[in-house]
């Protein structure tokens, strides 16, 4: 096969750090190519590297055989090599038609020819078998939905290379499986692909070859049919992953929080579950069942019609985030980047920025050296990578961020932690560390709830498993009698109202 886009020799620096050294890399005509990694591996510098986003401080880029230097983005567009970030980067407020030809619209005179463009998209459209039409506004695609549309902008481009950055880590299966299929066309016309994904199962059944990244280097790869999971981990760590759900439940001690009839209109109905100190309840269902909606509304985020919430027995008033911080529960968001994280200030300030929530609530006086004090505990407990406490948290990698999240929430020290997808998007020897963790924080006495769409997570990890589908409880299931097979089948209605 032809080799469409290699690099050669590859190095890149950021102040204080050497993102990628001697790193090579290569991707042929109808190959899907893994390009797997912990997170800071440097997966990202190279694809923004092979993107025009970067430009490398020493080494080659070819593109068919031929070297090229990419001077922006739009060169690399141009000569066909596409990536589609792990945040879409679509405008919300246009129409499909309007975001697949942002930019270079087609025109009839000084006037846009919507006729050719709607018409243009909608062959487009056909191709990547998307249901929804041009005329409709973007931003009432579901998640899916965007993903399809990203492609499709990729594909009008007659796009040669195609970069994938985490493309499932929003996806529900039927949308996975969409994604698959339309990967196994691209490569029978002959696009090279790209798969950054931390979920190795997905790399074994889509890539025919795989290269791993470590700090910054190349840590070995070849076809696919070479390794397998521990051989990867091994290269992506340095070192064996042996218990990647470290579950070792203590014996449950008293309620902490008991929900008795949890409703609100049209999203909950009749939610009702409790979890005991030093027990891990997992939330699993299908995307759109009302998991994270439940977390939303215990921590004040959402408000709800009807139910009762009990706290170690006493009813709790919860409205807002404040009372529910006052009652002794934190929520670790889903969208760590929009929601959980103040991108642009540093390590410090957001994993002590509760300490200065509770001093307006006026619980207690935080000064800066304590303040400071406590980061450097919680995130050395958490082992976060980072360069120094001011460092801007944007800069940390996917999870280290995720670290940083959990460690706000745990400097208030909270006796119930919800955790909505706690290891989305990062990489294996970070998602043993957050298990590690969880361990440990029932080990001391907390409740844990542990929202999650990997079912190997959800079984290795809960002590029991509460079942949602369209808004409320379909099952709940013991450790014992839960199976990956029970699980889907009552997220999909074959079994409902069941309790083990």
């Amino acid at each position: 096969m032809e080799e469409l886009l290699g690099v050669r020799g590859i190095h890149k620096y950021f102040p204080g750090v050497h993102a990628l050294d001697d790193v090579a890399f290569s991707v042929k005509a109808g190959e899907v190519h893994a390009l797997v990694g912990e997170n800071g591996a440097g997966k990202s510098t190279l694809i923004k590297i092979l993107s025009g986003i970067h430009k490398p401080d020493a080494g080659d880029i070819l593109l068919s055989g031929k070297k090229v230097d990419w001077k922006n983005p739009r060169e690399a567009l141009e000569a066909g090599i596409a990536v589609i970030h792990q945040e879409l980067s679509l405008a919300p407020h246009l129409t499909v038609a309007e975001n697949i030809f942002l930019g270079r619209e087609p025109r009839k005179g000084p006037f846009l020819d919507r006729s050719v463009m709607r018409q243009k998209a909608r062959r487009i459209l056909e191709r990547v078998h998307a249901s929804f039409e041009a005329d409709r506004e973007t931003g009432t695609l579901t998640t899916g939905e965007r993903q399809l549309l990203e492609i499709a902008k990729a594909l009008s481009l007659n796009v040669r290379v195609l970069a994938m950055d985490e493309p499932t880590s929003s996806l529900s299966s039927r949308e996975t499986e969409t994604l698959f299929s339309l990967i196994d066309e691209l490569r029978e016309q002959g696009v090279g692909i790209i798969y950054i994904s931390h979920r190795l199962e997905e790399v074994f059944r889509v890539a025919d070859t795989v290269s791993v990244l470590r700090d910054g280097t190349y840590a070995g790869g070849g076809p696919i049919g070479e390794f397998n999971e521990e051989d990867i981990v091994r290269l992506m760590v340095g070192r064996s992953v042996d218990v990647l759900f470290p579950r070792e439940a203590p014996p449950p001690g008293e309620v902490a929080l008991e929900v008795k009839g949890l409703c609100r209109q049209g999203v909950l109905e009749d939610i009702s579950f409790s979890v005991r100190e030093g027990e891990i309840l997992g939330f699993s269902g299908l995307v759109g069942s009302g998991r994270s909606n439940v977390a939303r509304c215990l921590f004040g985020l959402e408000p709800f019609d009807r139910g009762r919430v009990l706290i170690r027995g006493e009813e709790a008033r919860i409205e807002r985030p404040a009372d529910a911080l006052e009652s002794g529960l934190f929520l670790v968001p889903e969208d760590r980047k929009l929601q959980g994280l103040f991108l642009n200030r540093s390590v410090e300030s957001n994993a002590t920025v509760l300490q200065l929530v509770r001093r307006l609530l006026g619980r207690f006086l935080v000064d800066r050296r304590n303040r400071r004090l406590e980061a450097e505990r919680l995130t050395t407990e958490l082992n976060v990578k980072y360069a120094d406490l001011d460092q801007e948290i944007a800069n940390l990698s996917g999870g280290n961020q995720q670290k940083v999240a959990i460690a706000k929430g745990l400097s208030v020290n909270p006796g119930i932690l919800i955790l909505d997808e706690p290891t989305r998007g990062i990489d294996v020897g970070a998602k043993a560390e957050i298990h590690h963790l969880m361990n440990r924080l029932t080990h001391e006495g907390m409740a844990i709830i542990m929202i999650s769409s990997e079912l190997p997570e959800i079984l290795g990890m809960s002590d029991r498993i509460v079942v949602m589908r369209e808004g409320r409880i379909a099952a709940t299931f013991d450790r014992d009698e839960a199976t990956s097979e029970r699980i889907m089948l009552a997220a999909a209605g074959g079994e409902r109202n069941v309790l083990l």
